[in-house]
C-alpha cells in the first residue's frame, strides 16, 4: 500500500510539471517600434525649441498576453501605427525643453491609450547642438502601469 501511495504522489507530480509547462508556453507580447522619425520643438534654447528638429524615437509596449497571438486579428492586440500616431502627436502639442519631459508625456500617453503593462520609450536626436562631435544623444523613460 505504501508503494501505490508513493507512484499516485509521483503521477500527481507529473499533472502538475505539465500544468507549470502550459503556462510557460503562453506567449508574452512585445510591441516595439524602432527609429520613428518625429520633426518636434525639443531644446532647452528658444532658439533650438523655435527652429525645431528631428528626433528619432523607440518604443516598447510590454502587454503580455493578447488574444491576437490566437485569432490573428488586429483588434485582439495593440496597433503599432496608432502607437506611432500617438507618440508623434505628444510630440507636436506643445514644445518641450528636455528629451525626458517628452518621453515621460508619450509613455504616459501610451499607458493611458493602450493596455500594457510597462511601456519604454527612447528619444534621440542625432544632430545635437554641441560644440563637440557626437553621433547623437539620447533619453529613455521607462513607465510601468499603475506606477
Amino acid at each position: 500500500m505504501a508503494e501505490h501511495d508513493a507512484d499516485d504522489e509521483y503521477d500527481d507530480a507529473d499533472e502538475v510539471d505539465e500544468d507549470e509547462e502550459e503556462e510557460a508556453t503562453e506567449p508574452e507580447v512585445t510591441i516595439e517600434v524602432s527609429g520613428l522619425s518625429l520633426f518636434t520643438h525639443v531644446g532647452v534654447t528658444a532658439a533650438e525649441r523655435e527652429v525645431g528638429q528631428r528626433l528619432l524615437v523607440d518604443m516598447r509596449l510590454d502587454i503580455g498576453e493578447c488574444d491576437a497571438t490566437l485569432t490573428d486579428r488586429i483588434e485582439d492586440t495593440v496597433d503599432y501605427g496608432a502607437v506611432c500616431e500617438t507618440a508623434n502627436l505628444v510630440a507636436q502639442q506643445r514644445s518641450y525643453k528636455t528629451l525626458e519631459r517628452l518621453c515621460t508625456a508619450i509613455a504616459d500617453r501610451l499607458l493611458e491609450l493602450y493596455e500594457a503593462h510597462a511601456v519604454w520609450v527612447k528619444a534621440a536626436k542625432p544632430e545635437p547642438p554641441l560644440p563637440l562631435p557626437v553621433s547623437e544623444v539620447s533619453v529613455e523613460v521607462w513607465r510601468e502601469a499603475g506606477g
